[in-house]
């Protein structure tokens, strides 16, 4: 989940909410929808490695997985388990599955919101 690239949180949300709006209309519908979760995705991930680097050190070649399951122990767990299925969530909606119908509008912004709420619960 290490991020090599100085991106920011806030310009992934923003990035999200572009996509949903459609203002990147040479796109499929399809497309930014699942555009919109590799963004909220990777801004979950970004909030996840900063939450984490400020307690434990040194985890910068630890697996997206394994920080999800390190966030029980310096957030509370309701938080962590809300972060952990949101990642699930936008993991499967941001990849391509042949006989798969792709994530709907209402699905991606519902899980812009949640992202919304977790990246400002983990601030803090």
């Amino acid at each position: 989940m290490t991020i090599p690239s100085p991106v920011s949180v806030e310009g992934l949300l923003l990035t999200a909410d572009r996509l949903l709006d459609g203002e990147l209309a040479e796109a499929t519908t399809a497309g930014r929808h699942r555009g919109a979760c590799l963004a909220l995705r990777t801004a979950l991930e970004i909030r996840v490695d900063r939450v984490l680097e400020a307690t434990t050190p040194g985890l910068s070649r630890t697996t997206g997985r394994a920080k999800l399951l390190l966030l029980h122990s310096v957030v509370p767990a309701e938080t962590a388990r809300r972060a952990k299925a949101l990642w699930s969530q936008l993991s499967l909606g941001c990849h391509y599955h042949l006989y798969e119908l792709g994530p709907t509008y209402d699905q991606v912004r519902a899980w812009r919101t949640e992202a919304d709420d977790l990246v400002r619960e983990l601030i803090h």
